[in-house]
């Protein structure tokens, strides 16, 4: 287990492979090991970084936990290693942060992919904007057993591979803080990026899965429309996981791109 120290607490992380950096950022409520059979794909090429962000996985608990301070983690974590200049690819809310990144530190990323990941927050799941609440992620975590197993009742409509995904989820969920469950999910419903979407100059991509019901998979055709050739990708057989659900697929598009 690797970590740094920044001026806002302990980043973990985890590396693989030798070569061209990658910088890989994980989804709500996930950690670095969402990234574990891509970063075992990449190795021969590349040496990935797989990051937990605060208050998540094993970084630091405390502090804020929003999409602008998601994006200057990364950029000091990026300062801190070395790395002037890297691809970056994010899941989810890790997408986000990852477009948000490109956008705020231009000469930090050489290009980037996002993977059912909103782009403005009006494409999350009712469920997860309301999840944002106070209120309701303190009652949620009030009763942990009965939230995990409303998510293990519903998790074949999030991943193909339900049962594999379900074991990564509540090891995930047992290292979030309330704070961060309830805080990073209300930051990210309310980004736009749209406006600034145009400034972008380096290659883009997006993954989507068809069957995404957490992240509307309209959402690439954002990125299609306001950012200038960017390569899209819709996955028929996945939902919200396309590196879980079409793992071969996924792995072909993601080297495609990166080379």
């Amino acid at each position: 287990m690797s970590s740094i120290v920044t001026d806002r607490g302990i980043v973990h992380y985890e590396t693989f492979g030798h070569g061209k950096p990658v910088i890989l950022l994980h989804c709500w409520l996930g950690s670095w090991s969402y990234w574990l059979s891509t970063m075992e794909n990449l190795g021969d090429k590349f040496k990935t970084y797989a990051l937990d962000f605060w208050g998540f996985g094993d970084s630091a608990k405390h502090g804020s936990f929003s999409v602008e301070e998601y994006v200057e983690m990364v950029a000091q974590f990026m300062e801190r290693m070395g790395l002037e200049r890297a691809p970056v690819m994010g899941h989810s809310m890790g997408g986000t942060v990852s477009l948000s990144l490109a956008l705020a530190h231009p000469n930090r990323v050489s290009r980037v992919a996002i993977i059912g990941s909103p782009i403005v927050g009006s494409g999350l799941d009712l469920l997860l904007k309301l999840a944002g609440n106070r209120q309701i992620a303190r009652f949620l975590y009030k009763f942990p057993k009965a939230f995990a197993y409303g998510v293990r009742l519903a998790s074949p409509f999030y991943a193909r591979d339900w049962r594999t995904w379900y074991q990564m989820f509540e090891k995930d969920l047992s290292s979030t803080t309330m704070e961060s469950f309830s805080a990073s999910i209300r930051d990210l419903r309310h980004t736009d990026l749209r406006p600034r979407l145009h400034e972008l100059r380096i290659p883009a991509m997006g993954v989507y899965g068809c069957k995404d019901n957490i992240v509307d998979p309209k959402q690439g055709e954002i990125l299609r429309k306001r950012v200038t050739n960017a390569i899209l990708h819709y996955f028929d057989g996945s939902a919200h996981f396309p590196m879980l659900d079409e793992t071969e697929r996924f792995h072909r598009v993601v080297r495609e791109f990166l080379n």
